[in-house]
């Protein structure tokens, strides 16, 4: 079994960077390198202020302070890197294709070409080939076909490639690669797996060392996510039925979630699924159903992403019917615009297809978010902010008019002065302690609470004179 010495990681993203952190900080012994063509982001990984770092993860920092300038670097050097490297992870982003063949399901691949191509030229000597991004089933035939072709070529280099995917919770990062319910190892090459299996021996025990073909690692990541998407369009459906019917989905999913054969994860109703994965992934998942002659079973998956978007354009219309059927010129708050609590990441964030709609109805709409910056809302909503207006007058002619506007708030008081409502759309620990009698009295009444992540007391909410609606809460 070949030792591991030096691994090259290809991506400094959300996966790359904490993954390689984590793996240095326990394999003290292993020299990792973190390449990335993007100056920018290596300057941040290797900023002095851990708090500047470009991946927000709770416990993040003390890794890489711990790791890195021993055996973790960071670097834009990428040929030196994979020429040095016994090992190189290839972590890069495959978002969803927007032209082409398969575009708006099928995954945009190009990059991890470009990272193979990359390897087959600067490789040197033995190299094992780690696909870490999320990728379809098959993509190791084109990476096995461009290393073959550099073999093939003469010199004393040689490939195996493998898969190990990342089942990474954003938010719970380290915890998930510190102590991971499994590692999956696919692969052809029984040396090569084994000698990936010694790097996670340093700390998780082999019975959660998982070893599969490459095919069923392909596979199972695609499926894991879209299995737990899955359970959260369906209790969200569910949700819309109780708010039909005077039920109360959190007494629901409490009844179903003792059943041991469901169990009580994924059972919260809210706003949608979001995040970087749960929607690509499904949508490729589709792409490779219907590739491979299985429309009904395409069509399954589909109906799971098309339930998260109709959740998310249901709060929007909730909001604008409970508000007299206007939010013409109406203040707004926004709390939370990350996808989830504790990241930084918005991307496919539900905060983003709500507060769209709302705009497109003329709201205003303040939002804040502790770690969100005012940058990547604005690039989110395709809209610049503008200069927060003054709470006291009211709405304006300006925003009569109908066409909506944003601007971010640095306190939560400040985003609910003069609003009619607030919603709450990520589940930051900061939202569950609001003193609601002091922000009532900042609102325009009659006000709405909108807690679409079940953070607040409806005693206090109530008590201080607000009107509160929650996702899957039926009214008898």
């Amino acid at each position: 079994m070949p030792s591991i010495r030096s691994i090259c990681c290809i991506g400094a993203g959300y996966v790359g960077g904490p993954t390689m952190a984590v793996i240095a900080d326990r394999c003290p012994g292993v020299q990792v390198t973190v390449v990335d063509i993007n100056q920018a982001r290596i300057d941040a990984w290797n900023d002095a202020d851990l708090s500047k770092l470009p991946v927000y993860e709770p416990g993040l920092d003390a890794v890489v302070g711990r790791a890195r300038g021993r055996n973790l670097r960071f670097s834009t050097a990428v040929d030196e890197a994979i020429a040095a490297a016994d090992m190189v992870f290839i972590s890069v982003n495959t978002p969803t294709k927007t032209k082409g063949l398969g575009a708006g399901q099928a995954s945009d691949l190009r990059w991890v070409e470009a990272c193979a191509r990359q390897v087959a030229k600067s490789a040197t000597g033995h190299t094992i080939v780690v696909e870490k991004s999320t990728l379809p089933v098959r993509t190791a035939e084109a990476i096995k076909a461009i290393l073959a072709s550099a073999e093939a070529s003469g010199g004393d280099r040689s490939f195996a490639v493998l898969s190990n995917p990342e089942f990474l919770a954003e938010g719970t990062a380290i915890p998930d690669l510190e102590s991971p319910d499994r590692v999956l190892i696919g692969g052809e090459h029984p040396e090569a797996i084994d000698a990936l299996a010694c790097v996670y021996s340093h700390w998780v025990p082999q019975e959660r060392i998982l070893r599969t073909n490459l095919w069923s690692s392909e596979l199972s990541k695609l499926t894991a996510n879209a299995f737990l998407a899955q359970r959260i369009s369906s209790i969200n459906s569910v949700a819309a039925l109780c708010e039909a019917t005077g039920a109360d989905v959190r007494e629901v999913a409490r009844a179903i979630g003792t059943d041991s054969r469901i169990g009580p994860k994924f059972l919260n109703a809210g706003p949608g699924f979001g995040g970087s994965c749960f929607q690509k992934d499904i949508l490729n998942l589709v792409y490779l159903c219907r590739h491979f002659g299985l429309p009904d079973v395409a069509d399954y998956w589909e109906s799971v992403v098309q339930l998260n978007t109709w959740q998310q354009h249901r709060i929007a219309r909730l909001v604008v019917q409970k508000l007299f059927g206007t939010v013409t010129g109406k203040r707004l708050a926004i709390l939370g615009f990350a996808f989830k609590a504790d990241t930084n990441d918005t991307r496919e964030a539900p905060a983003i297809r709500i507060a769209k709609d709302l705009l497109e109805e003329g709201a205003q709409l303040a939002i804040h978010d502790p770690k969100v910056e005012p940058e990547q809302i604005a690039r989110d909503l395709s809209l610049p902010a503008s200069e927060a207006p003054n709470a006291e007058s009211g709405p304006t002619r300006a925003s009569l008019s109908g066409e909506g506007t944003w601007w971010p708030s640095a306190s939560v008081a400040a985003a609910l002065e003069g609003a009619d409502s607030v919603l709450i759309l990520t589940e930051w620990n900061q939202y569950r302690q609001l003193d609601w009698t002091d922000l009532a009295q900042r609102m325009r009444q009659p006000a709405w609470v909108f807690d679409a992540r079940s953070v607040v007391d409806p005693d206090q909410v109530h008590a201080a004179g607000l009107k509160l609606w929650r996702i899957g809460e039926g009214q008898p």
